[in-house]
């Protein structure tokens, strides 16, 4: 097992700020505002009844009123301060989808109680993405170009984790993308660590990562795991960062 960091506060506090995935990590979502001024605000409806678990997207001052319903896993980026990415894995391929906020119709809850978050579907929303694009979750190791609309090219990085199929025990279970929009490219970084023979793949997984400032390192969050701080190359722990 790897020494723990001696910056561990530090970089604690980087990912108690990074994103994670819906519901879990709702309010770490970021704040939002229209073209025309619109303040909008992230909504959990909490673990029992219809809606369980379900997180929305609602102007301020029509807390009832949906704009936009995220399922389990889903994470949300800001592309620029009136435009909203999200991604989130679908099927063998990670989903991006990108909605202009001034567009966002409103719905009613009936819309989507019960059928909802049982489905397979992610995102649901009245009004269609101004832009999406898909990445294989089965991309080979290294850097790969890919197709990304030009809408999204405002957005200079991306850190994905995802899992990776493992063919034994002893090979990558994860991986973490590294999404260059700007530059129509993805790094793929198998994380060699993190195999069956070591972790309970399913019940451990890596919720969250983000790249420190200081170092370029890649640091993260696992569910059953720890927070963690990843080697040069991105694909191996270089040290744990305590809580």
């Amino acid at each position: 097992m790897p020494a723990p960091h001696p910056q561990s506060s530090r970089l604690q506090r980087l990912i108690q700020q990074t994103i994670g995935p819906t519901p879990w990590y709702w309010e770490t979502f970021p704040e939002l505002r229209g073209a025309a001024g619109q303040l909008f605000t992230w909504n959990y409806h909490g673990s029992e009844g219809q809606l369980a678990y379900l997180v929305t997207l609602n102007l301020r001052p029509e807390p009832n009123v949906p704009r936009l319903a995220l399922n389990s896993y889903c994470r949300p980026f800001v592309v620029d301060p009136h435009r909203l990415g999200i991604w989130c894995p679908e099927g063998r391929h990670i989903r991006f989808v990108l909605f202009d906020l001034a567009q966002l119709k409103a719905f009613s809850y009936e819309d989507i109680v019960g059928w909802f978050k049982p489905s397979n579907e992610r995102i649901y929303c009245a009004t269609p993405p101004v832009a999406e694009f898909e990445i294989p979750s089965v991309l080979p190791a290294g850097m790969q170009s890919v197709v990304i609309p030009p809408d999204f090219q405002d957005v200079k990085e991306l850190l994905i984790a995802t899992t990776y199929p493992a063919k034994t025990k002893d090979d990558p279970a994860a991986a973490i993308y590294v999404v260059y929009p700007h530059a129509g490219l993805v790094e793929v970084l198998p994380q060699r660590w993190f195999i069956a023979r070591q972790y309970d793949v399913g019940m451990q997984w890596i919720t969250r990562v983000t790249r420190d400032p200081s170092t370029h390192r890649i640091i993260g969050e696992g569910f059953r795991i720890g927070n963690f701080e990843l080697t040069d190359d991105g694909c191996e722990i270089a040290a744990m960062i305590e809580s």
